[in-house]
């Protein structure tokens, strides 16, 4: 189910940045504007219950969304391109730093112990 969803968001990832025409292009690019943010925010999340952690990382993809399209309007930069590729590079951003935290957590343990 993971790897069906990862291919959703990619695809509709894809006919956003490459301008295809096609029916699918809005609810997969819709469904990618979604899901990366909120599995990047449920990644830094790793001490919450799942219910919490999907709430949580729900309201943190809408934050997302929200202010990269805030800040692209206010500085008359606003593209469907734009935004997407702005959303993935936000998105990546807060799932390496969760990872490099994750690890360097790791790192600290290991040293003590």
């Amino acid at each position: 189910m993971a790897g069906a969803a990862t291919a959703i968001a990619g695809v509709g990832a894809v006919l956003a940045l490459a301008d295809i025409g096609s029916p699918l292009r809005a609810p997969f690019t819709l469904f990618f504007l979604l899901v990366a943010p909120a599995c990047a925010v449920g990644a830094a999340l790793r001490g919450l219950d799942p219910l919490s952690r999907s709430v949580v990382a729900a309201g943190g993809a809408v934050a997302v969304d929200m202010l990269v399209a805030q800040a692209m309007l206010a500085l008359h930069t606003w593209t469907v391109r734009g935004g997407v590729a702005a959303v993935a590079a936000v998105s990546l951003l807060l799932f390496l730093l969760a990872h490099v935290r994750r690890h360097r957590g790791r790192a600290a343990k290991s040293r003590a112990s």
